[in-house]
């Protein structure tokens, strides 16, 4: 499994260019910094927005579940030394699949005014001593894969059981739900349009 491959933004913008669209990607990444690759451009219609336009998303969120973790991944994954109960997370992650209010998985900066969100496909894969964790969903609120995942790791520690999960979700109380991990591991995999 390549945990660390395939992963996507999607953005748009207006230009005048001349530079012909099949050559757009090669003139920005000859001036961005190299820790950006432009893989592809295409034009698109007027009325396009990448963020308000696409219809699902998928996250990954990617934990080191090893004793010491590692050097070189230290950045791009979430370091958790203590042993995990993977087939209670397993349990625990489909609870949030369907239509939901995600009140208690959002971050006080979020500025949607609706916390409904529908999720439509949420597992956990293990690859070795990373476990990856992935949401595809319809949106997502500010922090809300984060938090979900630190609620999966507090599952994994038996601090929550996973049969409280849907009263975590009813209760609307961010204080039931598990903490915010960190950004390291988290990734933007797929953005799909129709």
């Amino acid at each position: 499994m390549q945990v660390f491959m395939h992963f996507g933004q999607v953005a748009n913008f207006k230009t005048n260019s001349n530079i012909p669209i099949e050559k757009f990607g090669i003139a920005i990444n000859s001036i961005i910094k190299k820790s950006i690759v432009i893989k592809n451009a295409e034009e698109v219609d007027e009325n396009f927005h990448s963020r308000y336009c696409c219809k699902k998303k998928t996250y990954r969120y990617i934990i080191n579940n090893s004793t010491y973790g590692t050097a070189i991944y230290r950045n791009l994954e979430c370091h958790i030394p203590q042993s995990l109960n993977i087939e209670e997370m397993k349990k625990a992650i489909k609870h949030f699949e369907g239509e939901h209010d995600f009140k208690a998985f959002k971050s006080s900066g979020t500025s949607s005014k609706s916390s409904v969100r529908t999720i439509y496909k949420a597992e956990i894969k293990q690859d070795n001593d990373r476990i990856i964790i992935e949401l595809t969903g319809n949106g997502f609120l500010y922090n809300m894969v984060r938090i979900i995942s630190g609620t999966l790791v507090e599952v994994g520690l038996g601090k929550i059981e996973q049969e409280k999960i849907p009263d975590i979700i009813n209760k609307k109380d961010r204080n039931l739900a598990g903490k915010t991990l960190p950004p390291q591991g988290l990734y933007l995999v797929d953005v799909e349009y129709e």
